[in-house]
């Protein structure tokens, strides 16, 4: 699915390589070194055999079907050969970019620290106010607290993002400017005026933060409320309460872990999608991470980064659903498998 959406668009990488005045004989040489000269079903094997960890090689026929450029991977190993063919083992091959011949592995791994940074913070802001906020609305239920931490919920779950992101730069970071001392732009690292080099800036980080956890935030408290709600009016808590265990006990010990569940699912999905580059808040504050780098790539139809991105969010996807479901089994003992 990857390769046949960025294959069948409309586009042509080469002439946005050399330019709209290329002539044809360059643009059919560019096409023939990137191997979109070929039919589209040998083209697709080539991906799989670049992004297989055991792939084919053949180093004596450059027009065969299964060659591969030995040069391309960082590290290999063969295995054994069959005829003129190697099998060899090699981390999996996302190609290089088309505008700057940089591997996209290089570019993602670049950009990914960034955007994993964003994301955390993110979603630790919106974990930490939301179960405050949720808890005391499910204790003081119908209260004017409770009715105005819904109201703002709601507001909180439709309120676009790049929408919240310029509302939030303009407010912060130029109207109250003098007071805040926030910048509209700017990335994690940023370039010294004195020329002393690149320095860790994370006054840059607080506002992409705070808009990027707007909407799990609001996602949490009435995930809290509901499931603690729910688990308050069952009948063990209310047996914990007649053995006399206090308020808090029963709240923290026995009502908390049990209505957790819904909310760890939550989490993790809006994890693994601010993981997936939060595309229009690190745009709008010109956060350099992987949002940015797809937006850009898209941009000049550099299609191994944006299908090389796709392809390693996916992966960051699976990898956070397997540690859900090992947190499932440690906050409810019930879902264990023995």
């Amino acid at each position: 699915m990857v390769f046949l959406l960025f294959n069948v668009l409309p586009g042509d990488p080469a002439r946005m390589m050399l330019g709209q005045r290329a002539d044809s004989a360059s643009v059919a040489a560019i096409n023939h070194d990137l191997g979109r000269d070929q039919s589209l079903g040998i083209q697709y094997l080539n991906y799989l055999n670049d992004l297989s960890p055991v792939s084919i090689h053949n180093s004596e026929n450059e027009d065969s079907f299964w060659y591969l450029n030995s040069h391309k991977y960082t590290s290999f190993v063969s295995l054994f050969s069959i005829g003129n063919k190697a099998i060899i083992l090699k981390p999996p091959y996302l190609r290089r970019s088309y505008q700057n011949s940089r591997p996209v592995s290089d570019i993602l791994f670049e950009a990914f620290p960034k955007t994993a940074l964003l994301a955390i913070v993110a979603i630790s802001i919106a974990l930490f106010v939301g179960l405050i906020v949720g808890i005391f609305s499910a204790l003081y239920k119908d209260t004017w607290f409770d009715k105005t931490a819904m109201v703002l919920s709601v507001m909180g779950m439709s309120l676009p993002s790049f929408f919240a992101a310029i509302l939030f730069a303009w407010i912060f970071a130029f109207v109250l400017a003098p007071y805040t001392g926030l910048s509209m732009f700017g990335s994690l690292y940023t370039v010294d005026d004195f020329g002393r080099g690149e320095y860790v800036n994370l006054k840059n980080l607080i506002l992409p933060a705070i808009v990027l956890g707007i909407r799990p935030l609001a996602i949490v408290v009435e995930l809290t409320r509901s499931s603690l709600l729910d688990v308050l009016s069952q009948d063990y808590i209310r047996t914990a309460r007649a053995k006399g265990l206090n308020k808090k006990r029963v709240l923290l010990k026995h009502a908390m872990r049990n209505a957790l569940n819904p909310v760890v699912t939550a989490i993790s999905g809006w994890l693994a999608s601010l993981m997936a580059g939060a595309v229009f808040v690190e745009y709008v504050f010109d956060w350099k991470g992987v949002g940015v780098a797809i937006v850009d790539a898209l941009n000049k139809y550099d299609f191994p980064v944006v299908m090389g991105a796709v392809m390693f969010i996916s992966v960051i996807l699976v990898l956070i659903n397997i540690l859900v479901d090992i947190l499932y089994a440690y906050l409810d003992p019930r879902i264990r498998l023995y």
